[in-house]
């Protein structure tokens, strides 16, 4: 597929996004669309699958009838072969074009009495008989309540059960009459439209968009620092994974990566990751992410990884109870992060989990750069003690959803090649304008990651300081103390602009004596 199919494809699908969502917010629909794209996903992979399997047969698996004996006998050995190579199974009369199809001639009937246009019965079941299909197999994790916000009886839909249905029908018709192209293997061409329509609806859920997207310059920029001169990952990290945007980029950014591990507090956020997955090709027993709070009950706790990437809630609250001075993961610092602000909490959380030659980059506050008091110990023993921050980078404001603060990248190691210092990149001024956000550019981006493997100083832009006088600024790490943006203001003349004034004053006068005269 052409880059301009591919964005033709985005834009249709963004387009019947935006159609047929009626009087809900963006925020609200997003998890209809996107399940019922799944959803389209999940049956196309299945009959390319079992037309792939009943080729010698000279079959094709949408004819296969489900009331016959040979039928029954096909389906059943396929379902077996599907949820083995899949994960997963869907029958004939349950694929997305058949109920589709059904949904079609319900929009040409009035009559709610005739079940046999009503498509939302079947629509739930099909999707509980798809997670029940993986019951006691490898996939059940992956599959388990992954269609749970897609709320078929929701008022949201419409007042009437026909409203309802009539507006998830219009829906799967129209994306009945697209093709995602899942013939090309080597493309990932619905797996860039899924992306770009999470992206477009975090460009309108305000403050709730940074809980499940990063945008991808930022999400590239990481995958990019963690995976300079690693082409080959055993396995990446994101303990506060959101819609897994930013572990899909490392995957791509590394070229392979042999498993993704995730962590997610948010149930809606955690389903559209698992989605987000699959639908990028990534099989069920190649990803591992898990529901619940990072901080407070971790899932991977005994595992240490290649790679680790994360976009933290900022200053988020977390309970900092005293417990956790016995947790490993703490308690060699001393103290805890405050309740109120958990930035550094997520950050000790990352290193315990960072393989010996493995590299991390979180994006953080600035505050976490120069806050005192517990922030402050727990900054001055990853430098002084650890020694394992590698570089600090400040990026431009107003390049997330939902916030407009300035923000940091901190590139952290167990084992720095650079132990005697700590570079520091101010690229804050480094962006382009695009109504009202600040986006960086491919170019932006590539000058930070060129920067950071020459650890090169450059005026105004980078500056390669050493642990004495990180020391001396008592471990305040506040950009520009190491990079001197400072730009001289043009001197001003006062001679000259005295001159002005008394000409001013002089021309005043005059026309004042002229006025007079022909008064």
């Amino acid at each position: 597929m052409s880059e301009e199919q591919n964005r033709i494809l985005k834009q249709q699908l963004w387009n019947i996004a935006n159609e047929l969502r009626g009087n809900m917010s963006a925020d609200e629909f997003r998890d209809y669309i996107l399940g019922f794209i799944f959803y389209k996903y999940l049956s196309e992979k299945i009959q390319r699958f079992a037309d792939t399997e009943l080729a010698q047969e000279n079959l094709k698996f949408a004819d296969l009838s489900e009331n016959t004996p040979d039928g029954q006998s096909y389906i059943a050995a396929l379902e077996e072969a599907a949820v083995e190579e899949l994960g997963y199974f869907l029958k004939p009369s349950e694929m997305f074009h058949a109920i589709a199809m059904k949904g079609s001639n319900q929009l040409d009937t009035q009559d709610m009495g005739d079940s046999h246009n009503f498509i939302l019965g079947d629509l739930t079941r099909i999707l509980k008989n798809i997670e029940q299909s993986t019951l006691g197999t490898d996939s059940a994790d992956d599959f388990v309540n992954l269609f749970e916000d897609l709320d078929l009886t929701s008022a949201k839909l419409g007042r009437s059960e026909k409203d309802k249905n009539d507006l998830v029908a219009k829906v799967l018709v129209h994306l009945d009459k697209i093709d995602f192209n899942l013939e090309d293997a080597n493309a990932d061409v619905l797996g860039d439209a899924y992306e770009y329509l999470i992206g477009e609806f975090a460009s309108g859920a305000g403050k709730k968009a940074g809980e499940f997207y990063t945008p991808q310059p930022a999400s590239t920029l990481l995958a990019k620092l963690v995976t300079v001169n690693k082409q080959y990952l055993k396995s990446v990290y994101d303990g506060t994974c959101g819609s897994g945007s930013l572990l899909l980029r490392v995957k791509r950014e590394a070229g392979h990566v042999d498993k993704i591990y995730g962590q997610e507090l948010n149930r809606t956020t955690y389903n559209l990751a698992r989605m987000n997955m699959i639908l990028h090709g990534v099989h069920y027993s190649d990803f591992d992410i898990k529901q619940e709070d990072t901080l407070e009950r971790p899932q991977h706790r005994d595992l240490r990884f290649d790679a680790i990437v994360a976009n933290v809630p900022f200053s988020a609250k977390w309970s900092a109870s005293q417990l956790h001075m016995s947790d490993d993961r703490f308690s060699a610092y001393g103290k805890l992060a405050p309740s109120s602000k958990a930035d550094m909490a997520f950050v000790q959380h990352i290193i315990y989990h960072l393989s010996e030659e493995a590299t991390m980059a979180v994006i953080l506050p600035h505050g976490v750069l120069f806050r005192g008091a517990a922030e402050g110990h727990i900054r001055q023993y990853l430098i002084e003690q650890m020694n394992c921050l590698d570089a600090v980078i400040g990026l431009p404001a107003n390049i997330f959803y939902g916030t407009s603060i300035p923000t940091c990248v901190l590139v952290l190691k167990k084992c720095r090649k650079n132990p005697q210092d700590i570079l520091f990149i101010d690229a804050s001024q480094h962006f382009d304008k695009v109504k009202t956000t600040n986006v960086m550019r491919p170019e932006h981006i590539q000058k930070i990651v060129d920067t950071y493997k020459a650890r090169t100083n450059e005026e105004k832009y980078s500056h390669v300081a050493t642990l004495a006088s990180i020391k001396a600024n008592d471990y305040n790490l506040n950009i520009p103390r190491y990079v001197d943006t400072f730009e001289a203001e043009a001197a001003i003349d006062l001679g000259a602009i005295s001159a002005q004034l008394i000409a001013l004053d002089k021309s005043s006068q005059e026309t004042d004596v002229m006025n007079g005269e022909m008064a």
